[in-house]
């Protein structure tokens, strides 16, 4: 009886390129975006665990509220982000030591998050995360849809910039001058936008412009993208909750 031999299968071998000016090897590409959407997966998978350990027990919650202790510590888990940036972004590409920081990154953004949704309605929170999750997805098919026809968003670069810059603005004005219902929902709306936008420019980047090894780069840059999403959808429908 004759049988057909066994013979793996590469998918990736012989894919046809991304973008139609595309030079290097699209197997090559793919892997590479497979390897970053796997560590962002990761990202988001933690960053969802510790938010809800964070939101359910209520006593995580009230010592980071309502001690000096814990006080500090939330805006120490709130700088040090910040600060892992820049070791971050010179040692993305230096094993181990990026996926060390990494870690360290995500740990922090993560409960920061949770206890910034701490004290909001559960409702709120899932239309937030259901929303989010809906236009991640969809704005990344439609920046490979939009690649794969040769449109390319780089241009949006230096608008995306100056967008978040004035977001910045309008977020240290309503610290120290709050502001309306209104202001606040309108607020959340623009960052909104604007993170979409960057949702779609760092995708761009992601097909055609990272190196291999920027593969943590390219994870934080898209992991940010989404989770300053999720905050500004947060902040409209907290506002509207009122």
């Amino acid at each position: 009886m004759w049988r057909v031999p066994y013979r793996k299968v590469d998918l990736e071998a012989g894919a046809t390129p991304l973008y139609p000016t595309m030079l290097e090897r699209p197997e090559l590409r793919w892997s590479f975006i497979r390897k970053v959407y796997s560590i962002l997966t990761f990202q988001l998978l933690f960053t969802v665990a510790v938010s809800a350990v964070v939101v359910k027990v209520r006593p995580v919650a009230l010592f980071f509220a309502t001690t000096p202790d814990g006080l500090a510590l939330y805006i120490l888990l709130l700088c040090t982000p910040f600060i892992l940036l820049y070791p971050l972004s010179y040692y993305h590409h230096k094993h181990p030591v990026n996926y060390f920081l990494l870690g360290l990154f995500t740990v922090c953004v993560s409960f920061a998050i949770g206890l910034t949704s701490a004290f909001t309605d559960g409702r709120v929170i899932l239309e937030a995360v259901i929303l989010t999750a809906g236009v991640a997805v969809g704005l990344t098919l439609y920046t490979f849809w939009a690649a794969k026809r040769g449109y390319d968003f780089n241009f949006l670069g230096p608008f995306l910039s100056g967008a978040i810059f004035v977001v910045i603005l309008f977020c240290l004005l309503q610290i120290f001058l709050p502001l309306g219902k209104i202001s606040v929902m309108v607020y959340g709306f623009i960052a909104a936008i604007v993170f979409c936008g960057y949702i779609i420019y760092d995708t761009d980047n992601l097909i055609k412009r990272y190196s291999y090894d920027e593969y943590i780069w390219a994870s934080v840059a898209l992991y940010l993208d989404i989770i300053n999403l999720f905050l500004s959808l947060l902040t409209i429908f907290r506002a509207a909750d009122r």
